[in-house]
C-alpha cells in the first residue's frame, strides 16, 4: 500500500527533501531517497512499504535485545523491507536490502488496527519494529502505535538511530523504548560501510535518553571493522558521560553474513575483553551477546544476582515491584521490570 509521507519539504511543485532521517535526501520527480522506499511523485513524497509487512512474529522481549524493559514479556515484532543503511555485514540483508536488489513490491498488506489485534492474540505486552529499519516505515508505526496505546500495549524501536529530530518528536507520545546499533564509534567506519555519520547517531540517543524513551545500546563486534579497544573505550565513556552508567550495552559476537561472509566470527575473547573494559569505564549493566554463557543482572549496589537469562529465556527475576533489588532495595533502572518469567 502508499501512503503520503508525513515528513518532508516541498521545495517547488516538483523537488522535494525528505525529513525524516538524517540523510535528509533531496528527491528529484520519479526517484527514491537513499531508503528505496519513499518516492517523489510529482511533488508529493510517497511511502511504497506502508503496511506491507515481511515479519511478524512474537518475540521474547529478550531478543531485541532489551533487558531492562518488561523482562520475561513478549513483543509482537514486525518489519516492512527496506533501510537507510547498507551494513556489509547486514545479519538481515535479504528483508532489509530487499528495496535495492528487486523493483518488485515485498510483503503482505496488514491493516493498523490488525496489527495490535494479533499482538493481544498472542499474548504480547508491546510492538517491536524490528529486524529491518523502523524510521523507513515512520507512517506505518505511528499508525500501529497509537492504536496500540489506547489498547495498553507499549512500542519498541530496533533502530540504527538515523531518525531526524523531527521524526524523534513525533514519536513521543508513543514510543516507549529503543535499542539502538552504534555500529562503531568512527566516522570514517559508518561512512565506509554504512553509508552514513556517526554524529547523528549519538545525537539521536542524547535525544530520545533526554526525552524519556528508555534507551539500550548494541554493538556488533566485527574483526577489523570496529574491534579495536581503545575505539571500544572510547564508545564506553560516550555512554557513561552522555547517556548515563545505568543505561544498558549489548556487545555482540559476529557471524559471517551478507557481504562480509569470508571474515570470521569475533573472538570470544574479543568480547569479553570490550565488556571488561564497558565495566571498567563504569556501566553498571553490560551484556555479552550471542554466547552460550548466561546474561545476568546484578544489583549496582550490592552485587546481588537479579535476572537470569539463558539465551532469550527468562530463568529467574528477584526485583520486586517498583524496580527494587530483593536484596538490598536498591532502585534498578529500567520499565516494568518486576514481570514473570515467559518459558
Amino acid at each position: 500500500m502508499e501512503k503520503e509521507a508525513l515528513l518532508y519539504t516541498q521545495y517547488n511543485e516538483l523537488l522535494v527533501e525528505c525529513i525524516l532521517c538524517s540523510h535528509r535526501c533531496i528527491i528529484q520527480p520519479g526517484s527514491k531517497g537513499i531508503c528505496a522506499v519513499r518516492e517523489n511523485v510529482g511533488g508529493k513524497l510517497i511511502s511504497r512499504s506502508y503496511g506491507n509487512l515481511i515479519a511478524q512474529h512474537a518475540d521474547p522481549i529478550e531478543k531485541k535485545p532489551l533487558f531492562h524493559f518488561m523482562p520475561g514479556s513478549y513483543a509482537w515484532s514486525i518489519a516492512a523491507p527496506g533501510c537507510n543503511f547498507h551494513c556489509q555485514w547486514c545479519q538481515n540483508w535479504e528483508i532489509s536490502q530487499l528495496p535495492r536488489l528487486s523493483k518488485e513490491r515485498s510483503g503482505i498488506y496488514v491493516p493498523p488496527e490488525q496489527v495490535v489485534i494479533d499482538a493481544m492474540a498472542h499474548h504480547c505486552q508491546s510492538i517491536a519494529y524490528t529486524y529491518t529499519e523502523p524510521t523507513v516505515f515512520f507512517e506505518y508505526t505511528a499508525d500501529v502505535a497509537t492504536i496500540a496505546l489506547k489498547n495498553g500495549l507499549r512500542n519498541v524501536y530496533v533502530t540504527n538511530g538515523y531518525m531526524s529530530k523531527e521524526m524523534i518528536d513525533l514519536s513521543l507520545p508513543w514510543l516507549d523504548a529503543a535499542n539502538v546499533d552504534i555500529k562503531a564509534f568512527s566516522e570514517k567506519t559508518y561512512k565506509k560501510y554504512a553509508g552514513a555519520h556517526l554524529q547523528p547517531v549519538l545525537d539521536s540517543c542524547k535525544l530520545m535518553r533526554s526525552k524519556g524513551i528508555w534507551l539500550e545500546i548494541t554493538t556488533l563486534i566485527i574483526p577489523g571493522v570496529n574491534d579495536d579497544l581503545n575505539e571500544m573505550q572510547d564508545l564506553a565513556e560516550f555512554i557513561k558521560h552522555e547517556l548515563g552508567e545505568n543505561t544498558p550495552w549489548h556487545i555482540s559476537r559476529y557471524f559471517p553474513a551478507y557481504q562480509f561472509d569470508a571474515t570470521p566470527p569475533t573472538p570470544i575473547k574479543t568480547i569479553l575483553k570490550i565488556e571488561r573494559i564497558g565495566n571498567d569505564a563504569g556501566l553498571n549493566f553490560v551484556y555479552s551477546g550471542n554466547l552460550s554463557n548466561d546474561a545476568v543482572t546484578y544489583c549496582p549496589n550490592c552485587s546481588n544476582e537479579l535476572i537470569i537469562r539463558k539465551g532469550n529465556s527468562l530463568i529467574r527475576n528477584d526485583i520486586t515491584q517498583g524496580n527494587n533489588c530483593g536484596n538490598c532495595g536498591y532502585k534498578i533502572a529500567g520499565i516494568g521490570l518486576n514481570t514473570i518469567a515467559h518459558s
